[in-house]
């Protein structure tokens, strides 16, 4: 039995006379579309009763009052572009979503920061940056949608991250509606703060389950003037990523690695129908960015003799490497495309074990009839692993890709790894965090859950289950 109240007509009414009648719908047709976020799998599904839009974080903190007051679950929701089902409404009650709160709100090109409202698009964000000749290097592959509020909320990764770190490594301080309704800043504009407890920190990567984020302030940082793309080719994973390590002990700190193996760079290619330059070889992309050209133009001639040195078939300067970026930020389309049925993994490990983890799981989805398809974000050692469906009959896709996952993770953990690096745990991962999380851990973060939400209402069922 459900430890919640349905949604009244009632509360709809009040709804409406808190927020105005057009930013709540009950309209069946609108309502699928909150009902997942990017998994395609109908079973991860869940139809909210009423999706509302606020307009301002007074609003958000009255709904959240009134949902407590209620016993109503309330599911945040940025863009819906998360691939761990963590804005899917598994008790149904009200998703709230942050589209309307989408302004950018200031850019202090002087002391590089930017406000900027929940809802705002991750793209808008890093244009507005560079209107200015600053840059946010937050990059997750899906930015030109993603709401700069659902980064936070996960931690966002990405591109950059070698150089810049994940999204939390880009945030001064963050605005929230807490889970009783109250309205707190968190964080400060500061380069150091021992001052208590770090909450802005908790809040980030929480995935809406500790408070819903409304306003973010983000660090910005010079817009780089000079950089170039490299396009390393190699003829197996093994030597690929050692080059990672070889780059480091040279000095060069690229912004970007990318690796694509040679099964994902078809795959990409067959979705944009594009042919991609040494197709048949392993792809590490890389970025690099200088004070000027002249040390860029060293690094590139340290690049190449490093690759010479180091088993790498090709080095290409990219002039043109839009292509190239398209294939890759395309690849988790690019699986969709072959097959519905698959799941994306978003598996962590240190950089130096990133080789034996790849052999293993691919031998593990060789094991059971399934196909692997694999990118990364290299050079932080975030491992992209599709698990298709392959020669595994439909009817029993679940129970072997339960199979497929649990002997990955068997070994994943003891390598130093994780489940997830950048898309976080949400539903999808839950019984995973239970079964490979330190249980002393797991109770850690319960106990912060039930004393910031002690009605549990802000995004249920999400990292863990309900003792």
């Amino acid at each position: 039995m459900s430890v919640y109240n349905p949604v009244t007509s009632s509360i709809l009414d009040e709804l409406k006379s808190l927020l105005g009648e057009k930013n709540v719908t009950v309209d069946p047709d609108k309502l699928y579309t909150y009902s997942h976020d990017e998994v395609t799998e109908s079973r991860y599904h869940h139809m909210p009763e009423v999706v509302v839009f606020p307009e301002t974080t007074e609003q958000v903190a009255a709904v959240v009052k009134l949902a407590n007051r209620e016993l109503i679950p309330v599911t945040p929701r940025g863009a819906g572009t998360g691939l761990a089902c963590g804005a899917v409404p598994n008790f149904g009650g009200i998703v709230l979503s942050t589209e309307k709160m989408n302004k950018i709100l200031e850019v202090n090109a002087a002391s590089m920061y930017m406000i900027a409202e929940a809802g705002a698009r991750t793209e808008d964000v890093q244009q507005t940056a560079k209107k200015h000749g600053l840059l946010y290097a937050g990059d997750p592959c899906s930015g030109d949608s993603c709401f700069i509020g659902g980064n936070v909320a996960t931690n966002a990764g990405g591109n950059k991250a070698v150089k810049y770190g994940t999204t939390r490594h880009q945030v001064y301080s963050v605005e929230v509606v807490t889970p009783k309704g109250d309205i707190t800043n968190l964080g400060a504009r500061l380069n150091k703060s021992s001052t208590g407890y770090s909450l802005d920190q908790l809040i980030i990567g929480s995935e809406g389950t500790l408070g819903i984020i409304t306003k973010v302030t983000l660090k910005l940082v010079p817009l780089p003037q000079h950089f170039a793309d490299f396009l390393a080719v190699f003829p197996n994973t093994d030597t690929a990523i050692a080059f990672i390590g070889i780059m480091a002990k040279a000095g060069i700190t690229p912004t970007t690695v990318e690796f694509m193996d040679t099964v994902a760079i078809k795959c990409s290619e067959a979705f944009i129908n594009e042919k991609l330059p040494h197709d048949d070889g392993n792809y590490l992309i890389i970025q690099i960015e200088a004070d000027d050209e002249e040390k860029l133009e060293d690094i590139a001639v340290q690049l190449d003799e490093l690759c010479t040195d180091n088993g790498a078939t090709t080095l290409l300067m990219l002039n043109d490497s839009a292509k190239i970026w398209k294939a890759r930020k395309s690849f988790a389309e690019a699986v969709r495309h072959e097959t519905l049925i698959h799941s994306n993994e978003d598996i962590v490990v240190p950089i130096d074990k990133m080789p034996e983890a790849m052999h293993r799981m691919a031998g593990v989805c060789e094991k059971y009839g399934a196909a692997a398809r694999t990118v990364s974000h290299a050079g932080d050692g975030n491992i992209h692993l599709s698990i298709l469906q392959g020669n595994v009959p439909e009817e029993q896709w679940i129970n072997t890709l339960h199979k497929i996952q649990h002997e990955i993770f068997d070994f994943i953990y003891p390598l130093g790894g994780k489940l997830s690096g950048e898309h976080g745990i949400g539903y999808k991962k839950k019984d995973l965090m239970q079964t490979y999380t330190d249980p002393v851990e797991l109770d850690m973060m319960r106990s912060i859950k039930k004393a910031l939400d002690p009605n549990w209402i802000l995004n249920p069922d999400k990292l863990f289950d309900r003792e």
